[in-house]
């Protein structure tokens, strides 16, 4: 049944918001509750205007039954994905990374004969935080003849691409130390920068289900993993599911930090909480 608002735009009802918030739910495990309702409605009705369809409905077949219906559920997950970043981001987590859990796992490569760290930045958006973990290790311990990885991942491929672009405008980099923005970015407009070759040769990007352990399996031996602001999309079902998945990819006494609001308190006992420079880590036991 075709259901149109006042204005003649389609509008979700209550059915067919139930039928695709649970095709978002299955796919990723991002969870829309009935208060999102008119989020959802919002982020597709450009992608009806886009398809040229007429219903809410119609948009849910061509989920279900369109040939090209995997394709358009990449475009699904991109519509829905918040991606609200910025350089140097919670600078007191920033704080305890840098002066806290870094030193401490360097330490402990130093002494096993290790040179190299890797870190996650899982759900990494538009790139603005693995860079910022990038430079940060890069001004820390390049000079010790550290090797240094980091892997930035997220569901959306529209903002990965972003990200390897590398270019962001002023805003972005709004609490970026003016040092940090001499030594690691070139302008390349006149509000917009480019992050430095030197920095983008460290982080590598791939598209990450963190739901999903196949996706997941590929990626082991993780010394740190930011995964911040992301757990709260998900219910305690796809929260615990993603936190294992987190578990598994970090080597033994590694470092998880997930977001000011979040905690794994009642999702899993397989952290450690661990009061660093004043914020809460989680380390794997």
């Amino acid at each position: 049944m075709l259901t149109l608002g006042i204005d003649s735009k389609p509008k979700l009802s209550n059915e067919t918001f139930c039928l695709l918030r649970d095709i978002i739910y299955a796919k990723c495990g991002i969870q829309f509750g009935e208060t999102k309702k008119y989020l959802l409605e919002t982020r597709l009705a450009r992608r009806l205007e886009e398809k040229n369809m007429k219903s809410f409905e119609d948009y849910y077949y061509y989920l279900m039954y369109d040939p090209d219906r995997a394709k358009e559920l990449n475009q699904l997950l991109n519509c829905i994905v918040t991606n609200e970043t910025s350089f140097f981001r919670d600078p007191a987590q920033l704080e305890a990374f840098r002066k806290g859990v870094v030193p401490r796992v360097a330490e402990d490569k130093a002494r096993s004969g290790s040179r190299n760290l890797k870190i996650w930045s899982a759900a990494s958006s538009t790139g603005e935080e693995p860079y910022t973990l990038a430079m940060m290790l890069i001004e820390d311990l390049s000079a010790r003849g550290f090797g240094i990885e980091v892997l930035g991942s997220d569901i959306s491929d529209r903002v990965l691409k972003s990200a390897e672009t590398a270019v962001y405008e002023k805003y972005s980099l709004r609490n970026t130390p003016e040092t940090f923005l001499g030594k690691y970015f070139v302008p390349s407009g006149p509000e917009s920068y480019t992050v430095a070759r030197k920095v983008r040769d460290v982080v590598k990007y791939r598209k990450v289900n963190l739901v999903d352990s196949i996706e997941t399996r590929m990626i082991r031996g993780m010394d740190i993993i930011f995964c911040r602001n992301v757990l709260i999309y998900f219910d305690d079902a796809s929260k615990k599911k993603a936190v294992t998945h987190l578990y598994d990819s970090l080597n033994k006494g590694g470092y998880l930090f997930v977001g000011f609001s979040e905690t794994l308190h009642n999702i899993t006992r397989l952290f450690r909480p661990v009061s660093i420079e004043r914020s809460v880590v989680y380390q794997k036991v």
